[in-house]
């Protein structure tokens, strides 16, 4: 009888573990999601929001790929899991039967417990749910208060700015992303979302949400004792690992479910990948839990190994990451602090516009490369990539910038203003 892989999720981690498993076996694989009938990029939610795409355009496997590779797909929730006899309860009562479980039930936005929050129209911006509850109450909104001041609420806001609906975001520190940006990144930002008419409300944080009669949202509190109409409450504080539905059943959990190097659990044939896996110890000066879409692959490409028979850890090698800010993109290689250690040195380069910034970071004493930070400018992954991996110095990598570059052909360069600035500060 074939061996019965059971995976609970569909999003990037859960499916490509699927698809490298049907790569190199036969096994029977059933994936199960309550969210949605078929995998969807979820980074695209914001695009079809605001029009650049259609939500079927997300899928990025036509409706055939699944039974053209027998992949079996139930829509459906797990209640839980019954490790003693290899077994799942679903919703609906029904039990399946597994040889290898994989965990990848991904995140859910965060909550914390603000009086009002299951009102409606408020939401978080994470599941395809939360799309279809933001374009249900967009048609009768006239204000909307975004609560977060991260990467979803940066998107979240985009989103409601592109429908012309009027956002107040609230941000609780001192300015936008401090905690992971330098002062000087996160100043260009606080500046380019005000410029876009966003009211950016920084050391605010959210009291809580008041409703109508009809238990609609009309104003939000906040701590400082303000005031603030709206229909529409964004609730972007963050993800967390999405593992309710394990409480009780032996697997260990923390913030998320706990795992070692090779994805396994603490119960055998179990392991756990993407948003919901916690590292019990951290790779390098990585996060334990890492709610990146390109880990989530690594991930599950990695564990298809171990599942068919060739034990593999995993090794996510250097970090990086990309988002936007409205109009100006970001791209991070290697660790920049918000503020150097001791043993570390920034230069930092921003342009007259303050449109575009460079931030290399550097142990000071070897002057090895350790990271950079990027803002309006594009350049090459596989470039930082082997400059981290080989310890070159940061004089060697700023002096070959220009083989970094991949900006259009007609976008200004900014390298020699980077080297001329870096050498004068040397």
């Amino acid at each position: 009888m074939e061996e019965h892989v059971i995976i609970i999720g569909n999003g990037i981690s859960g499916i490509t573990a699927a698809r490298h498993i049907r790569k190199i076996s036969k096994k029977k694989i059933t994936i199960i999601s309550a969210e949605s009938e078929y995998f969807f990029s979820r980074t695209a939610l914001m695009y079809v929001y605001m029009g650049h795409m259609k939500f079927k355009h997300t899928q990025p496997y036509e409706n055939d790929f699944w039974e053209k590779n027998n992949l079996n797909l139930i829509h459906a929730f797990v209640k839980k899991i019954i490790p003693a006899e290899k077994e799942i309860e679903l919703n609906n009562g029904g039990r399946m039967q597994y040889d290898t479980l994989v965990i990848a039930s991904g995140s859910k936005s965060n909550m914390y417990d603000w009086p009002g929050q299951n009102s409606k129209g408020v939401m978080g911006m994470y599941s395809k749910q939360d799309l279809e509850n933001l374009e249900a109450c967009t048609p009768v909104a006239k204000r909307a208060v975004v609560v977060g001041g991260g990467l979803i609420g940066i998107e979240f806001t985009e989103m409601l700015h592109s429908r012309g609906i009027p956002v107040t975001l609230l941000v609780r520190e001192k300015s936008f992303w401090n905690g992971v940006l330098p002062k000087e990144e996160s100043e260009m930002i606080n500046r380019h979302i005000r410029e876009h008419g966003i009211d950016l409300r920084l050391e605010s944080e959210l009291k809580e949400i008041i409703a109508d009669e009809n238990d609609r949202v009309k104003c939000i509190v906040t701590k400082s004792g303000e005031n603030i109409p709206c229909d529409i409450v964004g609730l972007a504080a963050g993800v967390s690992p999405s593992v309710d539905f394990l409480k009780n059943c032996g697997i260990e959990i923390d913030k998320g479910v706990l795992v070692n190097e090779y994805l396994e659990t603490s119960e055998k044939n179990i392991y756990a990948i993407g948003d919901c896996a916690q590292q019990r110890n951290a790779i390098g000066e990585r996060k334990p839990v890492e709610a990146v879409w390109y880990t989530g692959r690594m991930m599950g490409e990695t564990l298809a190994q171990t599942i068919c028979g060739k034990r593999m850890k995993y090794n996510p090698g250097n970090w990086f990451n990309s988002a936007k800010f409205f109009d100006i993109e970001y791209q991070t290689y290697g660790w920049v602090w918000n503020k150097p250690k001791e043993n570390e040195q920034h230069f930092y380069w921003e342009n007259d516009h303050g449109k575009k910034a460079i931030r290399f970071s550097y142990e000071k004493n070897s002057r090895i490369f350790l990271g950079v930070n990027l803002f309006g400018i594009r350049m090459r992954h596989s470039f930082f990539d082997t400059m981290l991996t080989e310890k070159r110095t940061v004089d060697e990598v700023i002096g070959q910038l220009k083989a970094a570059n991949f900006d259009p052909e007609f976008y200004k360069k900014y390298e020699s203003d980077v080297q001329h600035a870096f050498q004068k500060q040397q």
